[in-house]
């Protein structure tokens, strides 16, 4: 086994030139698959970013810090709802109002941040999930938001007209902040939220400061879910309190356990897997065969409206076949595969 003997062999993003070739192979197809897929599927790809980095945010908190939220579904909503406002009420351009809504969910985050430094577990599951569930009720009764009817989403008015165009805005921003993440988790801060994880008493013990770090952590997941959700709006052009339920908060979380709690490639598979499903089992009754047999199973044993639900039983079932059988969820399945091949045929 390959040990590490200093500090600037774990921060270095390349460890060896097979690494560079993928990298560059991956960064590559990235840039080159809106010329040769269709637009649905630059949609699709689109979607996944922006989950991805919600993802990467929630696993900051979740898989690094050791806190939970259940109200990422807020943080999302205040993205969303602040980059359109601050450009069609304050005249912002983009570039301005998308970081200022992400500054203004950190700052929430933060606050919501204050309750970790006392409540543990499923309390603080609650706490969370309350916040989520509010900001969405509060956004509704404000007339500056749209209130009930929603708000229309403008152009980005830099000269991206395109599902295509703003791929490739979305997809540097994805590539530049799971990058960040990764070299933020490196540091010293990010060694804090691990120790705060492991054991935050000792911890605090060798000189952590635990509300600094436990808040901090909160602002950075709400920000990364900020951006998120501000580039979400610009995707549905449309954007109604409904869009941002409890069931989007489980969703993150979801994405963030199946993928693989403390892990970078964790959070992208997870994300990419979950996204997938979601935009599949939407149309489950159109899928050849299994579709007709579901409906004749809810036409003589259920209700054929429940059927459009049949993605949460999946998502549901999903999770608890990685909890019971690879709790490291989709990366503990690819570093077993990778050891297998390395050994192989022994």
């Amino acid at each position: 086994m390959d040990m590490k003997k200093n500090y600037f062999e774990d921060v270095q993003l390349f460890t060896s030139p097979v690494v560079v070739f993928w990298f560059a192979f991956l960064i590559g197809g990235l840039y080159l698959l809106p010329f040769v897929v269709s637009n649905y599927y630059i949609y699709v790809a689109n979607y996944i970013a922006i989950n991805i980095i919600v993802a990467a945010g929630l696993n900051l908190l979740v898989g690094y810090a050791g806190q939970i939220s259940l109200g990422h579904a807020g943080f999302f909503a205040i993205g969303a709802y602040g980059t359109t406002v601050l450009m069609v009420k304050a005249g912002w351009p983009f570039f301005f109002a998308l970081p200022g809504a992400a500054l203004v969910a950190a700052g929430f985050g933060f606050i919501l941040g204050m309750p970790s430094l006392r409540l543990e577990g499923t309390y603080l599951a609650i706490a969370t999930l309350g916040f989520g569930l509010t900001i969405t009720k509060v956004i509704g009764r404000i007339e500056l938001f749209g209130g009930r009817d929603g708000i229309h989403v403008p152009d980005i008015s830099i000269g991206i007209d395109t599902d295509k165009e703003f791929y490739f805005l979305l997809i540097t921003m994805t590539i530049f902040l799971l990058l960040l993440m990764r070299n933020l988790i490196k540091t010293r801060m990010g060694r804090a939220f691990i120790a705060i994880r492991d054991a935050d008493i000792a911890a605090e013990t060798m000189g952590i400061n635990i509300v600094f770090y436990k808040t901090v952590a909160f602002a950075i997941s709400a920000f990364y879910a900020g951006i998120a959700g501000g580039m979400y709006a610009f995707v549905i052009k449309f954007i109604e309190p409904e869009n941002f339920t409890l069931l989007m908060s489980i969703l993150f979380l979801a994405m963030v356990v199946v993928g693989g709690l403390g892990s970078m490639m964790g959070s992208i598979t997870g994300a990419t897997l979950l996204c997938l499903l979601d935009l599949k089992l939407r149309k489950i009754l159109d899928i050849p065969y299994i579709g007709e047999w579901l409906r004749g199973l809810s036409e003589n044993w259920f209700s054929i409206t429940g059927v459009s639900n049949i993605q949460y039983i999946v998502f549901g079932s999903i999770m608890i076949c990685i909890m019971v059988f690879e709790p490291l969820g989709i990366y503990g399945i690819w570093i077993r595969t990778k050891k297998y091949w390395r050994t192989w045929p022994f």
